[in-house]
């Protein structure tokens, strides 16, 4: 199969239904996250973030009262007690998703009444349903998480201020990942200091918490596989069954014709990604496009085969200086991590 030749048409109620931790968190709980010993601030994450839970009827710390305690909801005092929300900011690989996931998992509540999402899930969900829809199926929850907070245009400062304030006020809590504090949101990208007053809103939400450390994706592990000649990707994509074989050229004009939001239903069966001829993205809008693929196929763990060049030479040194940075970073994280995990596929 190639991924250029899927487009598919992805209905509202299915964004909603897929508002959950991804197949690679499924199975993460607290319990399961390895603090560096030399970080304590990660173990102190652990701490909050459970007690977090309890608070809202889950964790290690909630006992039977506190889950009747749950069915009973009290908007306006749960407002009026301070930040309704926990923001973890830290670097790539310090397992802010994986903690974030935990939260999910250890809240009381059936899955319908909370939601696990990307910032760009979000957004795409508003544009989906429309921005009262969305407050509407969202103020019923108990818990909204959103991965990888991210600020890049005005509009989508005032939009998800505007919608996470409404969902506050009707007693949802919050909690967020991101490499940038809540009250630095949107430097580098647009002009800040314009939109003051919405980010320092959206900060007012969030209790910041630091997770310091290195990478996990490259704790004591060996470096990325070199990429590989054509000639062994078509070789592993015919012989992997669920493999898309495409040229890497061809998937970045295809990603152009399809929204965002769709990457993720794109993928669905496919069970590793093999590209020919990985070169240099030519431009910031093609970039961006690209890191939301690799957010979808490392949520799905799809290891990816490559021929060409490094994934570390996908960014220009301009972009990598640039305000989206970090997404640039992420994304090299992931693909990196994912074509570690091909390996075993062009080796078997």
């Amino acid at each position: 199969m190639a991924l250029t030749s899927r487009a598919p048409q992805v209905p509202a109620d299915r964004l909603v239904a897929e508002l959950v931790p991804p197949p690679r968190f499924d199975s993460v709980r607290f319990d399961t996250y390895l603090p560096d010993p030399n970080q304590p601030s990660q173990t102190e994450a652990v701490r909050v973030l459970d007690a977090f839970a309890a608070g809202l009827g889950g964790g290690a710390a909630a006992d039977g009262a506190g889950r009747r305690r749950w069915f009973r909801r009290e908007p306006k005092a749960a407002a009026a007690a301070g930040p309704r929300g926990v923001y973890l900011d830290g670097g790539y690989g310090v397992g802010k998703t994986h903690l974030l996931a935990s939260l999910w998992h250890a809240t009381q509540a059936p899955p319908e009444r909370k939601a696990f999402g990307t910032f760009v899930e979000l957004t795409n969900l508003v544009g989906a349903l429309g921005f009262q829809q969305t407050v509407q199926t969202l103020s019923g929850h108990r818990l909204l998480c959103i991965d990888e907070f991210e600020l890049d245009d005005p509009g989508d400062t005032v939009l998800v201020s505007s919608l996470l304030a409404r969902l506050v006020e009707a007693g949802v809590a919050l909690a967020a990942t991101s490499n940038t504090l809540p009250g630095k949101l949107g430097e580098g990208r647009f002009a800040a200091a314009d939109f003051l007053r919405e980010i320092q809103g959206l900060s007012a939400h969030f209790r910041p918490l630091r997770i310091d450390g290195e990478d996990y994706r490259h704790r004591g592990l060996p470096q990325a596989p070199d990429p590989y000649e054509d000639e062994t990707v078509k070789r592993v994509a015919h012989s992997v069954a669920g493999a898309s074989l495409d040229d890497f050229p061809g998937l970045l004009g295809h990603l152009s014709k399809v929204h965002p939001s769709r990457y993720g239903a794109m993928c669905d069966g496919v069970r590793a990604v093999c590209l020919t001829g990985v070169e240099p993205v030519p431009d910031q809008s093609t970039a961006l496009r690209l890191v939301v693929l690799a957010d979808r196929l490392y949520d799905r763990e799809v290891p990816v085969v490559a021929s060409g060049r490094p994934f570390d030479a996908l960014f220009s040194e301009e972009m990598l200086r640039g305000g989206y940075r970090k997404k640039y970073f992420r994304a090299i994280s992931r693909l990196t991590a994912l074509a570690r995990d091909s390996r075993r596929l062009v080796e078997g």
